[in-house]
């Protein structure tokens, strides 16, 4: 467990790293959000291939992982969108509506069982992401379409998230992790091709740290889970809402309000606590 820690914090820092690289992509220069997805889920795949065992290929003929492949793909997209206007911690703190919906989800389809206290954490979680969302206040800082899209986002990922707990037993880590970029990519492929940037070494660069820090996020993801339970690991994952703070105040000099505060507070309470439930 003590050598998971500082792979979970290495992990949960770069995810927020690679959405960054992509916000400047789409904010600063102009990229499609659906590129930069695509993009990511390219490069991604090329980075996987070196380690994966060639019985992962015959994977590609399951019609499950298409549409599991399918749910990530909108998600990513969508939130590229919402960073295209919105804070960087804003559009995470929305996006964690994706574990409370997974939650409701396992409940009704997986029949995994609930109780009434991680019910009411799920509760206050929400309540946590609706103080940084604030749909219908008339605020110039939060509440804009961008931050719809984050939520969206956070739905897609909530389904993603049930249908990976569903599929867990037909193959490894890895070769899930191959079929979800390779498949996603494949989907996007038309409109990434429809949505070209400009050949730069800059938009090049940015595109390649994308994919880079996400993938190596989610690799170093899967390399602590071997090293110590889920359950026990699950309360690191919000520091992806701390990254993101301080990666939107040293990329983009912006800092949360005192109500996304507050909500990124009740977020991170309410998940800590839940993940620490037996």
């Amino acid at each position: 467990m003590q050598r998971a820690i500082p792979i979970m914090f290495i992990a949960m820092s770069l995810i927020p790293a690679g959405d960054s690289a992509g916000k400047i992509l789409t904010g600063s220069l102009g990229v499609a959000p659906v590129f930069v997805a695509w993009s990511r889920f390219a490069i991604g795949t090329l980075l996987v291939l070196p380690f994966l065992s060639p019985g992962s290929w015959a994977l590609m003929r399951d019609g499950r992982l298409w549409l599991r492949a399918g749910t990530l793909a909108a998600g990513i997209t969508c939130i590229q969108t919402a960073l295209q206007t919105e804070a960087l911690a804003n559009v995470f703190a929305a996006f964690f509506i994706g574990p409370m919906f997974s939650y409701l989800l396992a409940a009704l389809f997986l029949r995994e069982r609930i109780s009434l206290l991680r019910s009411a954490l799920i509760l206050l979680g929400f309540l946590g992401v609706l103080l940084v969302v604030r749909p219908g206040l008339n605020t110039t800082s939060t509440g804009g379409a961008g931050l719809l899209f984050a939520v969206a986002a956070g739905m897609f990922y909530g389904v993603f998230l049930t249908m990976s707990r569903w599929l867990s037993d037909i193959a490894s880590p890895l070769a899930l992790t191959f079929t979800q970029l390779a498949m996603s990519a494949l989907m996007l492929l038309p409109l990434g091709l429809m949505n070209l940037p400009a050949a730069t070494v800059e938009v090049a660069g940015l595109a390649t740290a994308s994919a880079a820090f996400s993938m190596l996020g989610n690799l170093l993801l899967l390399y602590a889970y071997r090293r110590a339970p889920a359950t026990r690991l699950a309360p690191l994952v919000y520091f992806q809402l701390i990254a993101a703070v301080l990666l939107g105040l040293f990329l983009f000099n912006t800092l949360p309000d005192a109500l996304t505060w507050a909500g990124l507070a009740v977020i991170i309470t309410a998940g800590i606590t839940s993940a620490r439930l037996r």
